[in-house]
């Protein structure tokens, strides 16, 4: 067993989810015993992690005795924003899961007497981008452009005071987009454009993104878990490097054994499709800046261990496998 693990447990939600797999597996590795809350009786778990169902998380779950035994505790499993929400009230369907299932589960948490509760954030908690394009620091003041961050924005509010109401340490973590094998949403659908022949319209894009490794991330999470000086923090993390969507698609293609072949971006034309709502979002994504400033968790000791060519050449072999969830 690591120095950093203990006796009690470690509880994980969502631990069948992309994140949650990858983190489970971790810390089964260093010997800790996992605690998997799931929703669903049948999800596919790591080999070895101890299996509660909870059902699915709002403000009225009922989280009985899934806490019981658990030291330490890390909170994944989420309502993830999607680039076409088609809910109607999109604030509330977050809120309800991210913010109120949150408080919930933190308050539960503290009443059972885990020790420590890490909460996967966002970076969208503290907006969009800057306007003068600077990196987010972790004081920055939380000023979320849409209803997924702000949900997270409330989520995190509501566990410290959760927390804070019983002594519970706490400890948030803000990633930017995270790739890695089984990834799925946008970055997936921009791997698929990038295993084409065919010219990509990205050239030129003056912009800087700050990206998370699926590796990273897990190293990130298991630092706070573990680091005495974290309680208390909210923290930014990002792989060692920011690239612009046109560097990000060359490197990418290039992991994919394809050749780079991008085309000057028409600019005017991106603009114009971000005046159409169903692209406002793409074309911010594509085109805008958003970095985070990691300075204070490095400050800590964390060093990202793989570089974005090493995270970039993982998705790409686990593509070029046969699109699998990795086994």
């Amino acid at each position: 067993m690591s120095a950093g693990a203990t006796k009690g447990a470690v509880a994980v939600t969502g631990a069948n989810g992309f994140v949650g797999t990858a983190l489970c597996r971790a810390l089964l590795a260093r010997g800790d015993r996992v605690v998997a809350l799931v929703r669903d009786p049948g999800a596919a778990l790591a080999p070895g992690a101890e299996r509660r169902v909870v059902g699915p998380i709002g403000p009225e779950t009922d989280w009985g005795g899934a806490l019981k035994g658990v030291d330490r505790l890390v909170h994944t499993a989420a309502r993830v924003h999607v680039q076409w929400d088609v809910a109607t009230e999109a604030l509330a369907e977050f809120r309800r899961v991210n913010t109120y299932g949150s408080a919930r589960l933190a308050a539960a948490a503290a009443a059972q007497g885990v020790r420590r509760f890490v909460f996967l954030s966002s970076i969208k908690a503290l907006g969009d981008g800057k306007a003068d394009r600077t990196p987010y620091t972790d004081g920055d003041p939380a000023a979320p452009c849409d209803a997924y961050g702000r949900s997270k924005a409330e989520a995190e509010q509501a566990l410290a005071e959760a927390a804070a109401a019983r002594g519970m340490e706490w400890a948030v973590l803000r990633p930017p987009l995270v790739y890695g094998p089984g990834v799925r949403g946008n970055f997936l659908t921009l791997l698929m454009a990038c295993d084409t022949p065919y010219p990509l319209p990205v050239g030129g894009i003056d912009n800087r993104r700050s990206l998370l490794g699926l590796a990273n991330l897990v190293t990130g999470i298991l630092h706070l878990l573990d680091h005495p000086q974290a309680a208390g923090g909210k923290f930014l993390i990002r792989d060692g490097e920011d690239l612009s969507t046109t560097e990000l698609v060359v490197r990418m293609r290039k992991a994919l054994g394809r050749p780079a072949r991008i085309v000057p971006a028409p600019i005017g034309l991106l603009r114009a499709l971000g005046a159409i709502g169903l692209f406002r979002g793409a074309v911010q994504r594509m085109a805008g800046s958003l970095q985070a400033d990691d300075s204070g968790l490095r400050a800590l000791g964390w060093q990202p261990p793989s570089t974005v060519d090493q995270g970039l050449a993982q998705v790409a072999a686990w593509w070029k496998s046969g699109w699998r969830q990795p086994a």
